[in-house]
């Protein structure tokens, strides 16, 4: 995803960081100035990168970068001054928080983002093959449940279907739940 929030004190630092994104294909750039705002955003809006430069008015920007990776599935890089680089590593970095010391050095700031989105990328990939699968897997079971419907019952195919949608709405749960309880009432 190439969409990316930018949380900085200043304007200057989101404007620094702004232009680097745009620079490596990001095309929706989100900026706060605030980790409530952020906060806010971030209940929105589906980021694929969120760039917190520490520190924040509000806070350090430890807790909310440590918010972020825990309540999305967004690449999260925390900017922070060179000398506090090693300690802000030792809090953060186990909880998938990239570490980046300010002043950036560009080529090795654009190096980061590449490897971090593609590193994403792979992770949703997997996610979407995984969802895939278990689809699959459920439209499987249904068409299973329909068939029998069909043998024992006598229901033509779209009677199937609308038996299995009916009865999931009258039991308010899932179709996979109904097509189930079909095989299991009616298989050998």
């Amino acid at each position: 995803m190439k969409n990316a929030l930018i949380i900085s004190k200043t304007e200057t630092g989101i404007k620094a960081v702004a232009s680097l994104l745009k620079d490596e294909g990001f095309s929706r750039i989100q900026c706060t100035l605030s980790s409530d705002d952020a906060k806010r955003k971030l209940n929105d809006n589906d980021f694929g990168l969120i760039i917190i430069n520490a520190p924040l008015k509000e806070e350090n920007g430890l807790e909310l970068s440590v918010f972020c990776a825990e309540k999305t599935n967004a690449c999260v890089v925390l900017i922070v001054p060179k000398e506090k680089t090693l300690d802000v590593f030792d809090i953060v970095s186990e909880r998938g928080v990239l570490v980046v010391s300010r002043p950036l050095k560009v080529r090795l700031f654009k190096n980061l983002l590449r490897y971090s989105m593609g590193y994403m990328n792979r992770i949703t990939g997997n996610d979407e093959a995984e969802k895939l699968k278990n689809e699959l897997e459920e439209i499987k079971v249904i068409n299973r449940a329909k068939l029998l419907l069909i043998q024992c019952l006598s229901m033509t195919e779209a009677q199937a279907h609308r038996y299995i949608e009916k009865q999931a709405m009258n039991m308010r749960t899932g179709k996979l739940e109904i097509a189930k309880q079909v095989i299991r009432t009616y298989q050998n």
